[in-house]
């Protein structure tokens, strides 16, 4: 109800009626103008929980917390198994300081040295004992020379296959191809030993032309050297003579223009016989097919075998040649390539039965070459496709032969490999999802969105044209039925429920753990580390008894497969001897039973041990390849030390045993635990036995302690300047905690016990307070 007020200068109450309707429409205005604005707050409301539910849904936001989850038990994953905080010794190669030694997709081939008394009865050259105290390998190990060695001659390298020897009196020439790392190409490399091939001196590059060259086939005829090397690119098989042997050589003539690979000549009963492979035919197998062509001096003409192909069948058959030809005992036998598993498998040897210009027979013989357990961790353990193999006038035969630690296409292989891994975490993303309930197939009716604004024409258009939402609705809602029937009999919440979705979850984290190993973890060698270009192998010493034989089993199998392992000792001290069947091992296994149960045995005269490096190692330690490699690394550095994985202070007065901890709070250390230690067995077994040390090792029998303690009192007792080296070990577990067999488990008493140590060695030998060595961080791996 309006007021009624006078009107102004003597008007009647009409203005009151058109200020009251004025304030009544005022009143709707705002009234319309507040709802309008409500309504549209209401809208952007409305629209952005929509907007924030579609960019950032609940099922995404599970999706991204899982990723996240396992993403993080991958990086812990890597850094445990993978990573290498320390750097790896200048000795170690190129990897630091050249564009060598690259991951290749051919492989990583290298080359190794053998001998025997025949070609049939070679062994490595680690087998034959060659010592080079000179140098500093001992005994010199396989391979002699790898991609690292033309590297660090100023040749970038990527790897070294297909060797050959010349042989120039006591000088042996190793021609070989050598990938180049910049340009992809192969060249023809050139090495020179003077010492039977344990070490080799690189020369250069031999020959380098516009094309692939590889397997260069050196031989005399009429007193010139010849090669031959493969160079199929150019289509045409060439001969090069030596102008200035070995490194400069001019083309003498094309012999067939043909793409022949892999191709030999031979003097056969008074003729020369060329035998090559030209895949590039219609038909023809590539690495089945072999050709042979006839002449009557290796610089032709050539004319073809009646029968050619002799050879167009699989692959595996061994048709491809894989080096020399040799003659023995009057029988012509030529080496073939088995490709069938992958390329370059293994050599494979046949005897030629019939080589004439009408028929060619052949049968295969065994090679006698023992392949190895090692795997990766072997320089041939995946694959050996090249041998060469030759008498020296003194009657004894040497070979040359080629290997690689991976497969053909390795890294291809573990890209797809490692990316199906990621590809199956994201699919147990997504079940975990639906079993949450918090994934769901979702589609709007319609895709219009509602404006309050007028729509045109264009927009009404396009909303029509997209009801197929419906449709896509429908199927969604069908779709979500199967998480809810898979959910009814899963049944998450009960213990049924949670014990499928921790294996699902299990899964998820295996197949994580298994995409980085193939993404980061590389190979999955564990190689050894070179010391001035040369490998060398060492004995692995343990001791234990029957209690602990499942220890022991652990032990031989993994320490077995490490690559600079040649041999393990198991000083056997008491109960029941295992049986040869019972442990699985890849080198060879030496029980030493002793007829006493003493700590002393561990450092016992073996005149059976056949390299100068031993490794003691207590059955319970477990450590990686890796470590054990790098620790040799640092011994063959320092052979007169103690080089070990466990460090101790002695110090305070008196003397007192502590564990590692208080040598890191004293940044210091003067001991290294001999249960995990590189030694010169030589030196230290002498001076273990030594009258000197017969009160120690009296004392040591009273304790049934203390062993470790008295060798590195005898060290120090010998030298004025650093006796131990510590190398610190990515991780290590001792396996001997998760049972009742742990030779100290009273860790209180066991240090006292150590402590009185301390101090009757003092007295016997003179203290060690006085001695203390700083950590340092390139083997520490940490302080860097």
């Amino acid at each position: 109800m309006g007021v009624y007020k006078a009107g102004v200068n003597g008007t009647n109450g009409t203005a009151t009626t058109t200020t009251y309707s004025c304030w009544n429409m005022r009143i709707r205005c705002w009234c319309r103008w507040r709802w309008e604005n409500h309504q549209q707050q209401h809208l952007h409301n409305l629209l952005h929980q929509r907007l924030v539910s579609l960019v950032f849904p609940p099922g995404f936001i599970s999706f991204m917390g899982y990723l996240v989850l396992y993403g993080s038990i991958g990086m812990f994953y890597a850094w445990f198994m993978f990573s290498k905080p320390y750097l790896r010794s200048t000795n170690a190669g190129v990897w630091l300081n050249s564009l060598g030694c690259q991951e290749d997709n051919e492989g990583s081939w290298s080359i190794g040295v053998f001998y025997g008394d025949s070609p049939f009865s070679l062994k490595s050259i680690e087998a034959v004992n060659e010592w080079r105290d000179g140098v500093a390998a001992w005994p010199v190990a396989n391979p002699v020379v790898t991609c690292a060695s033309p590297s660090v001659a100023g040749i970038p390298s990527n790897f070294v296959a297909d060797p050959f020897i010349y042989v120039q009196g006591d000088t042996l020439f190793l021609f070989y191809e050598t990938k180049n790392s910049i340009t992809s190409q192969g060249d023809i490399g050139v090495a020179k030993s003077n010492d039977k091939g344990a070490t080799w001196q690189q020369l250069g590059i031999a020959l380098d032309e516009d094309c692939h060259l590889s397997y260069p086939y050196v031989f005399n005829y009429l007193g010139q050297i010849y090669m031959m090397p493969e160079s199929s690119q150019k289509g045409e098989l060439c001969l090069y003579r030596a102008l200035n042997f070995p490194l400069q050589w001019t083309l003498e003539k094309v012999l067939v223009k043909k793409p022949l690979v892999d191709s030999f000549i031979i003097n056969h009963e008074g003729e020369y016989w060329l035998f090559g492979s030209d895949h590039s035919g219609f038909g023809a197998r590539k690495n089945g097919q072999l050709e042979i062509w006839y002449s009557s001096s290796p610089l032709g003409p050539w004319k073809p075998h009646k029968k050619n192909p002799v050879y167009n069948v699989d692959k595996s058959v061994g048709a491809r040649n894989g080096g020399r030809p040799f003659s023995y005992d009057g029988n012509l036998y030529r080496v073939g390539q088995d490709c069938g598993e992958t390329y370059g498998r293994r050599v494979r040897i046949f005897k030629v039965e019939v080589l004439t210009r009408e028929d060619y027979k052949e049968v295969e013989v065994p090679l006698g070459f023992e392949e190895s357990n090692k795997g990766p961790n072997a320089w041939n353990g995946a694959r050996y496709h090249h041998l060469d193999v030759q008498q020296l006038s003194s009657g004894r035969w040497i070979a040359v032969m080629d290997g690689d630690r991976v497969p053909s296409g390795d890294p291809v292989h573990r890209l797809i490999l490692g990316s199906a891994s990621f590809v199956a975490v994201t699919v147990v993303v997504v079940v975990l999802g639906v079993l949450h309930g918090i994934v769901k197939c979702v589609a709007p009716l319609n895709w219009r969105a509602h404006f309050p604004w007028k729509r045109n024409n264009a927009l009404l258009g396009w909303e029509r044209s997209n009801l197929f939402s419906s449709k896509v609705r429908r199927f969604c809602s069908r779709l979500n039925r199967v998480p809810l029937s898979v959910r009814g009999k899963v049944k998450p919440g009960t213990w049924a429920g949670n014990l499928v979705l921790a294996v699902i979850f299990a899964v998820g984290v295996a197949s994580m753990c298994t995409g980085v190993k193939y993404f980061y973890g590389g190979n999955g060698a564990e190689e050894p580390y070179p010391v001035n270009g040369s490998y060398s192998q060492f004995t692995l010493l343990t001791m234990t008894y029957d209690a602990r034989l499942w220890n022991l089993k652990m032990y031989v199998r993994h320490y077995s497969r490490c690559s600079s392992v040649k041999e393990i000792i198991v000083v056997w001290n008491n109960g029941t001897t295992p049986r040869p069947g019972d442990l699985d091992s890849a080198v060879p296994v030496r029980i030493r039973v002793e007829d006493h149960n003493s700590l002393n045995n561990r450092f016992k005269k073996d005149p059976l041990i056949k390299t100068r490096a031993i490794l003691e190692l207590d059955d319970d330690i477990m450590m990686p390849c890796d470590d054990i490699e790098r620790g040799f690394n640092v011994w063959r550095q320092h052979p007169d030390r103690i080089v070990g994985f466990y460090p101790r202070l002695a110090s305070g007065n008196p003397l007192k045993y502590r564990g590692e901890k208080y040598a890191r709070d004293h940044e210091g250390y003067n001991m290294i635990l001999t249960g995990a230690a590189f030694i010169d067995h030589a030196v230290a077994f002498e001076r273990y036995w030594s009258n000197k040390a017969k009160a120690g090792r009296e004392l040591v029998d009273r304790y049934f302690n203390c062993e470790d303690l008295l060798l590195n009192y005898l060290y120090a007792n010998e030298s004025l300047s650093q006796t131990a080296e510590y190398v610190r070990p990515a991780w290590a577990i001792d396996t001997s905690k998760f049972t009742g067999v742990a030779i100290s488990r009273n860790t209180y008493e066991h240090y006292k016990v150590r402590s009185n140590c301390l101090l009757k060695f003092s007295e016997i030998y003179g203290s060690i307070a006085g001695q203390k060595w700083e950590f340092d961080g390139r083997k520490d791996g940490w302080d860097l």
